[in-house]
């Protein structure tokens, strides 16, 4: 049970911070980089940063997923439950596709090679560990 306990807190927290970061850079910050093209390169393997709608959408979910890890959201038990596996899969298939270096395949751009980097070291194996958190707090 504590082990469940540590899991879904993590999780929860790392989403909630994770939607933070995209709220902030609807805003405008850059960070954790020094600059908006420092960002960009690292953080969706373009030139320029998305927009504050793609920006603030993605804080959206990530929120949404949060709320359903902590058990907050104002849903129903099968509800719930239905969310987290949409939340794994979601989570588990970029997670999967990014340590395969194949994220290209689902974005309509080519990233850059600083990204392709970053995602198969970072950001697919984080995605892979917030799949498996997500599963971990449906019990």
């Amino acid at each position: 049970m504590r082990m469940t306990s540590i899991a879904t807190a993590t999780t929860s927290s790392t989403l909630a911070a994770l939607s933070a970061l995209h709220v902030g850079w609807g805003l405008g910050a850059s960070f954790p980089f020094a600059s908006r093209e420092q960002l960009a390169d690292s953080a969706a393997g373009t030139s320029e940063v998305p927009g504050p709608p793609e920006c603030f959408a993605v804080a959206a979910i990530l929120t949404g997923a949060a709320a359903l890890v902590a058990d907050v959201a104002p849903v129903g038990p099968t509800t719930r439950r239905i969310g987290l596996a949409g939340v794994a899969l979601v989570l588990g298939g970029r997670g999967a596709v990014g340590v395969a270096g194949r994220t290209s395949s689902i974005v309509p751009w080519t990233p850059s090679a600083h990204f392709d980097r970053l995602d198969r070291r970072y950001y697919g194996p984080l995605c892979l560990l917030l799949a498996a958190g997500a599963l971990v707090s449906a019990r």
